[in-house]
């Protein structure tokens, strides 16, 4: 009897305890962060854990953050922003053009040769995120980091060493605006996100592709195809935004020192961090093309400049389309070219 009542008195002395509000054991949160890479990606390997476990570290343990790659909680890639908002997963990363027309002022950091230096942009659209983007374009959740990747390249069946090149050519683009780019440069542009890229190009939906050199390993890209195109010159051809986002109440319904610790790992920092690192993995991608003897083209400064020229009507489309909406569009490109230069670019 004596031994009974000791046990039970332990019971509800520690049920008692684990109710008692700023203990450890009740201040422990999991968060879900899903995402559309597979886990050996330089995205979720290389910056999304180590941005997950300094925020732990952070938090002393009372965070933790689970990780789920390629959709596996579910669902495809165009959907990844509505499963924040709706709380389906607590974080989420994907590219923002997934979801054609829905961050119309983002897409300035789209335009063909707007991006000079991946980090400088990057730090542009997370100071442009933080001044603007969130109460309007992100109000439904809570930006993490915004960035963009290097430069984008062109993948392709065959050689583009000429703007000619690229007519009729079927390339997979990842964003509304670099899919008008496409067309405009006469190859016939086909929107799907990225895992959809060595299927497609193994069955012949397209022939091509954009995208920078780090991400191509993920996908064994220079298995597929053999001729890739790179951009000479300050600016890029394009680039992508990308950002990593919570779901607003959730992140609002932690504990003040929870929060902190996420917030003093994001923002500024994680933009800076997440666009080096994968600016630093474009040298990687790009040296497996070379040791399998793939075509490498540089494209030399006067065939840039053509390439420019026939670019210029998507960013005067652009900017009548915003205009249509009410947004002045080119007061964003002069202001996103102000914080690239700003930050180094």
């Amino acid at each position: 009897m004596i031994r009974r009542s000791l046990i039970a008195s332990a019971t509800a002395a520690a049920l008692a305890t684990s109710l008692l509000p700023g203990l450890a054991a009740a201040q422990e949160v999991t968060l879900r962060l899903h995402q559309f890479l597979p886990p050996p990606a330089t995205v979720p390997k290389h910056i999304l854990k180590p941005w997950a476990s300094r925020v732990e570290e952070a938090s002393g343990g009372k965070v933790k953050i689970e990780h789920f790659d390629a959709m596996s909680l579910g669902g495809k890639p165009p959907e990844l922003m509505d499963q924040a908002i709706d709380g389906v997963a607590d974080i989420i990363m994907t590219v923002v053009g997934y979801t054609p027309g829905r961050f119309p002022r983002t897409e300035v950091f789209e335009l063909p040769f707007m991006m000079t230096d991946p980090v400088a942009t990057s730090m542009a659209y997370q100071e442009m995120v933080e001044a603007d983007l969130q109460a309007n374009e992100y109000k439904d959740v809570k930006v993490l980091g915004a960035w963009v990747h290097g430069p984008g390249v062109i993948h392709a069946s065959r050689p583009i060493e000429t703007v000619e090149d690229m007519e009729g050519l079927k390339v997979r683009g990842p964003t509304r605006v670099i899919n008008d780019l496409l067309n405009e440069l006469g190859a016939t542009p086909v929107g799907l996100p990225l895992p959809a890229i060595p299927e497609a190009l193994s069955k012949n939906v397209v022939s091509g592709t954009v995208i920078p050199w780090e991400v191509t390993p993920a996908i064994k890209l220079t298995e597929l195809v053999t001729n890739h195109t790179e951009f000479t010159g300050d600016e890029a051809l394009y680039t992508a935004t990308i950002v990593l986002v919570m779901n607003k109440a959730k992140y609002e319904s932690l504990p003040d020192d929870i929060r902190a610790a996420i917030d003093a790992e994001s923002g500024l920092n994680l933009s800076k961090f997440a666009a080096e690192v994968m600016w630093e993995n474009d040298a990687p991608g790009r040296a497996i093309a070379e040791k399998a003897g793939n075509n490498i083209i540089q494209l030399p400064e006067e065939e840039v400049a053509r390439f420019k020229e026939k670019a210029q009507p998507v960013i005067d489309r652009w900017v009548a389309e915003m205009e249509e909406a009410g947004i002045d569009g080119k007061q964003l490109i002069s202001d996103a070219k102000a914080l690239i230069k700003k930050n180094g670019g």
